[in-house]
């Protein structure tokens, strides 16, 4: 394990030690608290010893996103008891429903935009971003995000991104303040290996565009046939408490579009173990100018899919948004 990580999980550990502590010394202490301190206490001694994050019946690592989740875990997914392995798909399974039902209709449509996507999990659960929101004065705005890692650990940064935007974008902030206000608050509620790439775009009715992108994937820009890839701009959400956001502007007529992926659909590779990458898909959205977003978004992953040698690796999604 990564020793920044580990580091970080040691302080961790001894700040519940020191809370269990607090709360066995009290008179109404269960011995369950007891339980759990001698847990704690044995992670810290595996840490000292050098067998922390180790499963105890093969030796191979655990997985990091289980670590991180819950640091006294000690086996790894191949060696749970059939009730813990019961346990942990019916937790996923539950975790799945609640993604899906926080992702937006698709297709969307308002006065002037048209939006459609598709979100494919690489897994049971996701650390892909996508949302819709409304702001003030019939302002759109799309969201395509991609947390950092895989699994639990990053859904659930996922799932914090969702009620974060929500709760942020009524107050009508200008979008480099609202992206520099998640990005902070993130940074200050999260552990330091959780972070996000993210694009913004906030969409006006008469058809001016800004767009921040924090890190993301170059948005392509589709302008009467002509694909322009936008700057990438600044680094990932929360991976710093203070930092800037720069804003790209344009404007866009009927018929244009702007296209956003995550790095599962650029990243994915052939049997020769070379990426898609963004040629590619500059390509797909020349041919597919002045298409309705979701044949945009169909024409994409068909190629994608004839390209790719076996199973996802990553987490892909596809947001196609378009001036009708």
């Amino acid at each position: 394990m990564h020793d920044g990580v580990e580091g970080m999980l040691r302080e961790q550990l001894t700040v519940r030690r020191d809370q269990l502590g607090s709360a066995l010394a009290g008179t109404a202490a269960r011995p369950y608290l007891q339980t759990l301190l001698t847990q704690v206490d044995e992670a810290l001694a595996r840490m000292d010893a050098g067998s922390f994050g180790l499963c105890e019946a093969c030796h191979d690592p655990i997985e990091t996103d289980r670590l991180l989740a819950d640091p006294l875990v000690r086996l790894c997914l191949d060696h749970l008891t059939r009730t813990e392995a019961s346990a942990l798909e019916r937790d996923l399974e539950l975790a799945r429903n609640v993604q899906q039902s926080l992702l937006p209709s698709s297709p969307y449509d308002s006065v002037a935009w048209r939006m459609a996507y598709q979100y494919r999990p690489a897994g049971i659960v996701s650390g892909d971003f996508c949302d819709v929101v409304a702001g003030r004065g019939g302002d759109r705005y799309f969201l395509l995000g991609d947390a950092a890692g895989k699994g639990v650990a990053a859904s659930m940064l996922m799932t914090q991104m969702h009620g974060m935007f929500r709760a942020l974008i009524p107050t009508g902030l200008p979008l480099a303040q609202l992206v520099e206000r998640a990005s902070g608050l993130l940074c200050e509620s999260t552990l330091p290996t959780h972070y996000a790439t993210l694009a913004v775009i906030r969409a006006q009715d008469d058809g001016a565009v800004e767009i921040c992108n924090a890190g993301h994937v170059p948005p392509m820009m589709v302008q009467r046939g002509r694909v322009v890839p936008l700057p990438t701009g600044s680094l990932p959400v929360g991976m710093f408490c203070d930092v800037e956001f720069p804003v790209t502007r344009v404007s866009l007529e009927a018929g244009d579009g702007l296209v956003l992926v995550t790095d599962g659909i650029t990243e994915a590779e052939n049997a020769s173990e070379t990426e898609f990458g963004t040629d590619r898909l500059c390509h797909i959205c020349a041919g597919s100018a002045g298409q309705r977003a979701e044949h945009v978004v169909a024409a994409i992953l068909d190629e994608v899919d004839r390209f790719r040698s076996g199973p996802m690796a990553d987490d892909a999604t596809v947001m196609v948004v378009t001036r009708k």
